[in-house]
């Protein structure tokens, strides 16, 4: 099962990928992640991503798609994935689709949770990250057994920066315009599956199982 997921910052992405992986056994692959092992294993592609992130600069969509199709060449995808972070634009869907071909495999079905604005400003003002482990809580909606400790390894949370309401506002805009293209891309192959993310935590896990069921 080939999988992408897409959501806004502050849809739960983080909580319904780690269900998804548990429940079909197929491996998380995060762009974020797939950088940072390849920027600390000193790999060709990890020093031409590290040159453009020490600029500031974005990685460049051909740079983005060698490092995911290097990570998809890999055995523990031969049974599925879901990708998380990957596609962003068109341009890398398209390029996917090209490289799935040439290996005789495709995109089963694309999640996309949908929350409103909104809402989604509040879930990540509220949002706490383990400095250890990068488990994530909220406040209000998901927090912690004890005040400031992540429940999975102890160590202490914290709150982003960037987790204010302006610029998390900015950062949900951006998104939205950004991806609808995609979203377009995805519902003119009829793999797109819209789940309703304001619903509790389990409801939308379920709903997602529920819709991969008849999807595949």
């Amino acid at each position: 099962m080939n999988l992408i997921l897409l959501g806004p910052p502050g849809a739960g992405k983080g909580t319904q990928a780690s269900g998804i992986v548990d429940k079909y056994n197929v491996p998380h692959i995060s762009t974020g992640d797939i950088f940072r092992k390849n920027i600390k294993e000193n790999t060709e592609l990890g020093k031409k991503a590290k040159e453009y992130l020490d600029s500031g600069k974005l990685v460049p969509d051909e740079l983005v798609v060698a490092i995911v199709e290097d990570r998809l060449k890999e055995d523990d995808t031969k049974k599925g994935f879901l990708l998380d972070g990957f596609p962003r634009t068109v341009f890398q869907a398209e390029a996917l689709d090209k490289f799935l071909q040439s290996i005789d495999s495709k995109i089963d079905a694309v999640v996309n949770i949908e929350v409103d604005k909104g809402i989604l400003v509040g879930r990540a003002v509220g949002r706490r990250i383990c400095k250890n482990c990068g488990a994530t809580f909220h406040i209000e909606f998901n927090p912690p057994k004890k005040s400031d400790i992540c429940d999975v390894c102890g160590g202490e949370l914290y709150q982003r920066s960037d987790d204010n309401e302006e610029t998390v506002s900015k950062r949900i805009e951006v998104y939205l315009n950004e991806t609808q293209p995609l979203i377009d891309y995805y519902k003119g192959q009829n793999i797109l599956l819209t789940i309703d993310g304001e619903q509790d935590i389990k409801k939308v896990f379920q709903d997602i199982v529920e819709a991969l069921g008849s999807e595949l």
